[in-house]
């Protein structure tokens, strides 16, 4: 299964703020939408970086003046991890393994932002389908021993 696959099932939509948008605006939106992690577009609609629920605490953690007068510039991961909408589901579990993260932007051939998935999208994807691959094999099996 695709990233495309999961997309369809869970939607594309995606909660994103600009640049210079206030940290603390960031932290509400997180908060309030009860997500992970919020896009950083430009007024075109380009991919400039991504801001988690870890970059907010760790700017807690280690700035002594506060987080007040920052912008999502400030605190935003820059150099963001993207797949296309054709990467498989395992694929995209060991990248967000590998570089220890949980939101992975999704963008076609041009950069185009298509979606976010979470760790948690893809692992309700792939619960989803071992469900119906037990469901199948139960079948097969009721089937065949009764014939």
């Amino acid at each position: 299964m695709t990233i495309a696959a999961v997309l369809r099932q869970k939607g594309n939509a995606v909660i994103s703020v600009t640049p210079d948008s206030p940290v603390t605006e960031v932290a509400r939106i997180i908060e309030q939408r009860r997500i992970g992690a919020v896009m950083v577009l430009d007024s075109r609609g380009a991919v400039l970086g991504i801001v988690s629920e870890r970059d907010v605490v760790r700017a807690l953690a280690t700035r002594a003046e506060g987080i007040a007068g920052l912008s999502a510039q400030d605190l935003m991961t820059r150099e963001v991890v993207m797949v296309g909408p054709q990467t498989p589901v395992d694929a995209a579990l060991r990248i967000m393994d590998e570089h220890y993260f949980r939101h992975l932007p999704v963008v076609d051939d041009a950069g185009v932002l298509l979606g976010l998935v979470s760790v948690r999208d893809l692992v309700r994807h792939r619960i989803a389908q071992q469900d119906q691959a037990v469901e199948s094999l139960t079948h097969y099996v009721t089937r065949s021993y009764m014939h």
